[in-house]
């Protein structure tokens, strides 16, 4: 989820049941990095880490309508 009160640079909040973790997101190419990862296991946040990376565009097309260019 992107906060719309949220601040500079682009990322993303993952929030599960288990746990929750910062993402950075290093608009426009990437690489996402994780940032503060809470209750999520390793090969769980692999997986989510995949998907950011696949839909990296949208997200940071997301950040950019919110939030504008950071």
């Amino acid at each position: 989820m992107i906060y719309t009160h949220d601040h500079p640079p682009a990322h993303a909040h993952l929030v599960g049941p288990n746990g929750r973790a910062k993402v950075l997101l290093n608009c426009p190419s990437g690489p996402p990095v994780p940032l503060d990862i809470r209750g999520i296991d390793k090969p769980t946040m692999r997986r989510l880490m995949e998907v950011i990376a696949a839909e990296l565009s949208q997200l940071c097309e997301g950040w950019e309508n919110i939030h504008g260019r950071s």
